[in-house]
């Protein structure tokens, strides 16, 4: 008896919340022309005005239907994903996140990018001029550091997926592996 209670606790937290009849609209919407990634903007020929338009983007968050990037840009879970669990590309996600603009991926992941080491990162370096600290977004942890735009034009454009992002270029992740070496 505890064994199948236990099972139905589970699954109730696996299932997907309902959906309305304009928020279906919209997801359909999205997937046809595939734009995962969306603005408010994006979206707005659904809506009458502002406040419909936020009240229904709020009540697709806490289904855990999208997920909010930064202001005003989302990220689509598609219908496939039965449970609501769903992975993007982390260095897609990152470019995402600032719009393409002002960041670069460093870090081990950069190193790992660059095959400089065989150890895969479990967080995701991204430096900015924007902001700092940590974050999980679609189960991927993401570490932003600030940085100078110096930098960030060293940085090179490398394609995933037809996607662009901005990595640091492979010569000075040899000198940033150099001066992890003389640490240990």
């Amino acid at each position: 008896m505890k064994i199948r209670n236990k099972l139905k606790e589970e699954n109730s937290k696996k299932k997907i919340k309902s959906l309305s009849q304009k928020e279906v609209e919209i997801i359909a919407w999205l997937e046809f022309y595939k734009k995962y990634f969306f603005s408010s903007k994006d979206i707005e020929h659904f809506f009458r005005d502002k406040s419909q338009r936020y009240n229904t983007i709020k009540s697709l968050l806490k289904k855990k239907r999208i997920v909010k990037l930064n202001n005003g840009k989302y990220y689509l879970i598609p219908i496939k994903a039965r449970t609501g669990g769903w992975a993007e590309d982390p260095f897609i996600l990152a470019d995402e996140i600032f719009n393409g603009n002002d960041y670069f991926i460093g870090g081990w992941s950069a190193a790992n990018y660059w095959k400089l080491t065989s150890q895969i990162p479990f967080s995701i370096e991204v430096f900015t001029t924007k902001r700092q600290g940590k974050k999980t977004i679609l189960n991927t942890k993401f570490i932003f550091r600030r940085t100078t735009h110096e930098k960030i034009k060293k940085a090179v454009i490398k394609k995933l997926n037809k996607h662009p992002f901005l990595i640091m270029n492979k010569r000075q992740m040899k000198k940033w592996m150099k001066s992890r070496q003389s640490l240990t």
